[in-house]
């Protein structure tokens, strides 16, 4: 198992603050890089730049937006993964119409809040969405470790990563053609991507299995580390049984 390679990738202003109990917790099981996006402006790019700093063969697992930019890396180099988590994510481009100006809109929102008051204005509008948990909203050490995270990014990363998610690719047609093990994991009350949104994944995604996350919201790997961690151990021992 310690021969296993796996990259970690976080999402949206996050970073290797979101995996910290899990690179604790799988430390024994696979060596563990984590992606830096800094001010890549597209998934695609973002893919390309784990690809030329990852292992021949690895493991990858993301979350939130990193959940989309470890499907670009199986769409660029799907002979080099071994085995792909999903979690708290999504897989449609961007909708037509209204709901893309509604959305972009949203976005804007949060970057002039970011460019006038601050990222970690920008985190508290978030979390009051709820971001996380609504019963978690009172836990200072999650939601302090949660805004000091984001008061590490600044508002032209911020910029560049709403970029690339309002310019997503459909990754729907490339779901029946990923063949290594793969996790689908969601917090159970996740408000920003849904649970209903990853029983589709998991059932286009042949060799799937579905994890949801009791009492949980968007940031899974934090709201519930034991729970999390325990999933992606067993998702590796799948994809270690599979590369024996």
């Amino acid at each position: 198992m310690a021969e296993m390679n796996l990259v970690l990738v976080p999402g949206l202003l996050c970073d290797a603050t979101v995996w910290k109990p899990q690179m604790k917790a799988l430390k024994k099981m696979a060596r563990i890089q984590v992606a830096d996006h800094g001010e890549l402006d597209s998934l695609g790019a973002m893919a390309d730049a784990i690809l030329a700093k990852a292992p021949a063969k690895f493991a990858v697992a993301g979350h939130s937006m990193g959940g989309r930019v470890a499907l670009e890396v199986v769409r660029r180099a799907a002979s080099r993964v071994t085995g792909l988590a999903l979690m708290d994510t999504g897989y449609a481009p961007l909708p037509a119409g209204v709901a893309a100006e509604k959305e972009a809109a949203g976005r804007q929102e949060l970057l002039d809040i970011a460019r006038q008051s601050g990222m970690r204005a920008v985190g508290e509008r978030w979390l009051r969405i709820p971001m996380i948990h609504e019963a978690r909203l009172k836990d200072r050490r999650l939601v302090e470790s949660i805004l000091q995270m984001f008061e590490r990014r600044n508002p032209v990363q911020f910029a560049a990563q709403i970029r690339a998610l309002l310019q997503r690719p459909d990754a729907a047609p490339l779901l029946p053609m990923i063949a290594c093990p793969a996790l689908v994991l969601c917090g159970k009350d996740d408000a920003w991507a849904p649970l209903p949104t990853h029983r589709v994944m998991a059932q286009l995604i042949p060799h799937s299995t579905l994890v949801s996350v009791a009492d949980c919201g968007h940031m899974c790997t934090l709201e519930r580390p034991d729970e999390v961690s325990a999933a992606l151990a067993s998702w590796l021992k799948r994809v270690a049984k599979m590369s024996a």
